[in-house]
């Protein structure tokens, strides 16, 4: 049979006879860069030997590229950040293998670190000092550690290199819960400082020491904490005199001081602010959560807007900072909780700005891993759908002022399809789930994607998958060293963005100086230790509790079981407020569980807010025919010139009518309400205490979750009765928003701009 030239045969032949495979091509990975990594990270495929030759010298090639003279900053918080640097100094494993990770690649790194956590240990210092976090630098600071910067200030082996840093990681992570008697009993849970080098173990026995002669540090030994903390703390006040505040430099100094002293690079750690900071989370509902580890264990079953941070002050930036970053050759973005590590940093003023003006350095953020419970398992577009890579960015570009323009270039991420299968199960069993890369719609916005084996190999012999330090220092070398041959497309797919304004305290408050102030309230009231301790925590833990909620109240009294006699008809709460006496009255055996005393609390403090509002409750049945078909709820106000209460008369007036009271015409004091036989009721007093509680812990208030649920759900429009319901949730929680919590700063409001 013969052939024509533009049969299909002939046409797929004659493409087949013209196609050139490069050698690259048996490298499996998409693009030019991928494959160059794979080639370092995992050796080159099987090839003849000329081949083979080639890609072994390739790789020689890009292993042999001096990255000893480049300047990188990194950005980061916690765990993700103290990885990228030189391994997790809080895993047990870290002292078998200290000294890798970036420093080693590119020793003059900076790492510049977020400070909003207030939980664990940090929280615990933050109680007693006007300080910033300072947990996530003493993490990283110990991961920051040299074999060089031992070795040439000690004189040590490599050996003893390796002992120091195992010695440091024990007395870094170490944790005491009662107090010590002295530094050798602080010292009980470690390992000795016997084998450091001795100037370096005589200067630290001499911070510890100074933890039991400075009175500004002796009430942090009444509390649990991590040892390396004390250090830190010990270290900035060494050289601040009684009576004074830490300034900006005192916290450099002190900073520096321990770095030089453990190894680490002076200067190469710095807080991204010198001034205490305080991150708040606004939700898709409307509802406003503060605090970094509140907002990490919140349960709000809605998507995460935007967050915010509030400084007790105007915002200092180190100028070391700005330095670090207009000089990089290399700006990293470390992996790390999503809206407490890169974002808190960014929206420092000046410093979202200033990697932007860094026009010559190379750009990289590594994405995330793992979906996280409370911030990335609902999508702020499409609560339906799972979490991508792109959902990351839209994040970023949401919540960082003018957006991500700029800020990175190149994304590098973890290749899931190198993991088994049935790892990725187990994780999924535990409910954890992975971001996979959205490869093509990251493409279009404009960034590129670089996908590869940076999983930790060992990890992984232990069925867990985390970031390998070692491969990520490598991934970034090789980008770096053929960044001209990696195409990018124009950003055309980012949403608009938020020029968000930071925000500052209006009281000026830190912390510390805020617990003094409900401490100082509570010493009015007669209570016993046990209870006074649960308030402060409880104080402590909700901090958009304000000190003005406390006006109407005079005490907290417990109740026998036997002696209470409140009507439990219509709820299950187990306190409430007595406008009579002022007082809080709790039942006694709810005081013996934390979780329901704190609830009875938040619910009781509520109900405080409206203190005498009232004059008279009155049920009336309702008949009709002869038969009782329901009731009518009357309530009668105390007047406006008698009345004791936390709103004005119109806020009050507001909140009635949300909660479906109706105001009669011929008297503005007399509010009313229908009941039918069946429905249920809950009065206003206790609607107020339940939305107070449901509010600062959606756990405290099932039903009142239940009824915002509404918030959630597509309205069709179809059912105008749906509509409304929807507008009294959200104007109730825009009431509780700005009227009872006060979040009434501009950020909460700022609009998206108009886009055409």
């Amino acid at each position: 049979m013969s052939q024509t030239a533009d049969d299909p045969l002939s046409v797929r032949l004659k493409e087949l006879e013209e196609n050139r495979i490069s050698p690259l091509d048996l490298v499996p990975r998409r693009n030019l860069v991928e494959k160059l990594i794979e080639l370092v990270l995992v050796g080159p495929p099987a090839a003849p030997d000329r081949l083979a030759s080639s890609f072994e010298e390739m790789a020689a090639a890009l292993r042999g590229v001096d990255t000893s003279h480049l300047r990188v900053a990194v950005f980061g918080g916690g765990s993700g950040l103290s990885n990228v640097i030189g391994g997790d100094s809080r895993n047990p494993a870290w002292p078998a293998d200290p000294f890798q990770g970036i420093k080693e690649l590119f020793p003059n790194t900076s790492a510049i670190v977020c400070v909003t956590d207030d939980g664990g240990s940090t929280g615990e210092l933050m109680k007693d000092l006007p300080i910033i976090a300072l947990g996530d630098i003493r993490h990283v600071l110990l991961s920051s550690i040299r074999e060089k910067n031992l070795s040439e200030t000690y004189r040590l082996s490599s050996e003893e290199c390796r002992q120091t840093a195992a010695i440091l990681h024990s007395l870094f992570n170490v944790r005491f819960s009662s107090r010590p008697s002295s530094v050798n009993d602080l010292l009980g849970g470690c390992l000795s400082l016997s084998g450091l080098p001795l100037r370096m173990a005589g200067e630290l026995f001499s911070l510890l020491d100074a933890l039991f002669g400075d009175p500004r540090l002796l009430p942090l030994l009444n509390r649990p904490h991590c040892l390396g903390n004390l250090l830190l703390v010990a270290a900035v006040y060494r050289t601040v005199g009684q009576g004074k505040n830490v300034s900006p430099s005192d916290l450099l100094a002190g900073i520096n001081r321990l770095a030089k002293l453990i190894g680490a690079r002076e200067g190469g750690v710095l807080p991204c602010t010198t001034t205490p900071a305080h991150l708040r989370v606004l939700y898709s509902n409307g509802v406003v959560a503060s605090g970094e580890s509140k907002t990490a264990t919140a349960r709000r079953n809605t998507a995460v807007d935007r967050v915010f941070v509030e400084f007790a002050d105007e915002p200092a930036v180190p100028r070391e900072v700005f330095d670090a970053v207009s000089s990089a050759d290399i700006i990293v973005f470390a992996p790390g909780s999503l809206y407490t590590s890169i974002i808190p940093i960014m929206q420092v003023p000046g410093l979202a700005q200033a990697v932007r003006e860094n026009q010559h350095a190379l750009k990289i953020l590594i994405a995330n891993l793992w979906i996280q419970k409370g911030e990335t398992d609902l999508v702020l577009e499409d609560p339906h759908r799972r979490f991508y890579v792109s959902d990351l960015i839209n994040a970023y570009q949401r919540n960082i002022p003018g957006g991500v323009s700029d800020l990175f270039d190149h994304l590098l991420v973890m290749g899931m399809q190198d993991i088994p299968g049935s790892i990725l199960q187990s994780y999924a069993v535990e409910d954890k789930v992975p971001i996979y890369l959205d490869r093509g719609k990251v493409w279009r916005m404009g960034f590129a994607p670089v996908e590869a084996r940076i999983f930790s190999e060992s990890a992984l012999k232990i069925r867990k998958v985390q970031h390998d330090p070692v491969a990520l220092a490598k991934a970034i070398k090789i980008i770096m060293a053929v960044r001209d041959h990696i195409p990018r497309e124009a950003m055309t797919k980012l949403p608009p963005a938020y020029q968000v304004t930071h925000s500052v305290r209006g009281d000026r408050l830190t912390l510390d100086r805020r617990r003094n102030l409900f401490g100082g309230y509570l010493q009015k009231w007669d209570l016993d230790s046990g209870i006074k301790n649960q308030l402060e925590d409880i104080f402590w833990r909700h901090t958009d509790i304000g000190l003005d909620h406390l006006q109407n109240v005079a005490g907290l009294l417990p109740v026998k079981r036997e002696q209470w006699l409140r009507s439990m008809r219509w709820d299950s709460v187990f306190s409430y407020y007595d406008p009579v006496d002022c007082l809080i009255k709790i039942r006694e055996d709810a005081l013996r569980d934390p979780v329901a005393f704190e609830c009875a609390f938040l619910v009781a403090l509520g109900q405080s807010l409206l203190g005498d509002y009232a004059a008279r409750k009155e049920m009336l049945p309702v008949e009709q025919g002869g038969a009782v078909v329901g009731k009518i709820y009357r309530l009668t106000l105390e007047p406006e010139e008698s009345r004791r209460c936390f709103f004005s008369t119109d806020e009050l007036a507001r909140f009635l009518r949300m909660v479906r009271m109706n105001q009669a015409e011929n008297n503005n004091l007399l509010y009313t309400r229908l009941i039918s036989g069946s429905e249920g009721f809950t009065p206003p007093g206790m609607l107020m205490g339940l939305i107070y509680a449901w509010y600062l812990d959606s756990r405290y208030a099932s039903n009142i979750e239940y009824k915002m649920a509404i918030a959630r759900i597509p309205m069709t429009g179809l059912v105008r009765e749906q509509v409304r319901m929807l507008n009294r949730r959200m104007d109730t929680i825009e009431f509780f928003r700005k009227v009872v919590f006060g979040h009434t700063s501009p950020v909460f409001e700022e609009q998206l701009p108009l886009t055409d």
